[in-house]
């Protein structure tokens, strides 16, 4: 618990004047933790991280993960290249890999790196997305994030009972992600008196009950990734927390949800 504390501290330390800061700072260090994050997901899947599939996947995600309007910019053809067009490409060129060394690159691991580039990508791109559009928004996220994750353990911890998805996680309970969101609406009604947003506070609160359990999901998601790959950690980058996705499942998860709901 202590080192625990100690790394969520110093990794607070760091990320939080990154994310105040924003710019180029910000995205480069938005690229840099995304990159890991798949190479994490690539190492369960027991994917050779120095290959050309490897290689394929992060160029994806790079691409998925560039500032729409930068990206437009760049590709001055009319629309005539876009990111779901990359993606297609992609896909093209991961199943061609898979004849030309014979299958020892199957087409499951080109499914699931394709899978694995989308995830990460998109869901960093809005990280970038969401700082871009107002410092407010981002900072909002973050702390309904943490609120979701702290309720849930304190709570689990103290009136936990009925296990929530054993086979998944097995520490989690449903006292415990009842208490993570009722932590994050509490969380998400300070940070509206301190800092208001945009909408209505009962929009606000709504949109806080949806984000929540999306975090949620995201993390249990991130679970029965290690689940099925049987691996403790996403990764060891973190002591006492395991790997970068470890920490970001929540997040990337829930960005997407507030830009499709034109909460941002």
């Amino acid at each position: 618990m202590k080192q625990r504390t100690i790394t969520a501290v110093v990794a607070a330390l760091i990320f939080i004047p990154i994310v105040l800061l924003g710019g180029w700072p910000f995205k480069a260090f938005v690229y840099f933790v995304a990159s890991i994050a798949l190479m994490e997901l690539i190492r369960m899947k027991k994917i050779a991280r120095y290959s050309v599939a490897a290689g394929l996947g992060l160029v994806l995600m790079w691409a998925l993960m560039f500032p729409y309007e930068v990206f437009d910019n760049v590709v001055d053809s009319d629309d005539l290249v876009t990111k779901s067009e990359i993606t297609l490409l992609a896909v093209l060129v991961l199943l061609s890999y898979t004849v030309l060394v014979k299958n020892r690159f199957t087409f499951d691991d080109a499914g699931f790196l394709l899978l694995s580039s989308i995830y990460i990508g998109m869901g960093f791109n809005y990280l970038i997305e969401t700082r871009d559009a107002d410092l407010p928004y981002i900072l909002f996220a973050l702390f309904i994030v943490w609120a979701t994750d702290t309720g849930a353990y304190l709570f689990g911890r103290s009136f936990g009972k009925h296990k929530l998805w054993p086979q998944i996680s097995p520490k989690k309970t449903i006292e415990g992600s009842i208490g993570g969101v009722v932590l994050a609406c509490v969380v998400a009604f300070i940070f509206h008196l301190v800092e208001p947003l945009e909408h209505s506070l009962i929009v606000v609160l709504l949109v806080t009950v949806l984000i929540s359990i999306a975090g949620q999901i995201g993390d249990l998601v991130e679970s029965a990734f290690k689940r099925h790959y049987a691996v403790k950690d996403s990764g060891k980058i973190l002591p006492g927390h395991g790997g970068v996705l470890d920490r970001f499942d929540s997040l990337i998860f829930i960005l997407p949800i507030l830009h499709l709901i034109n909460f941002i």
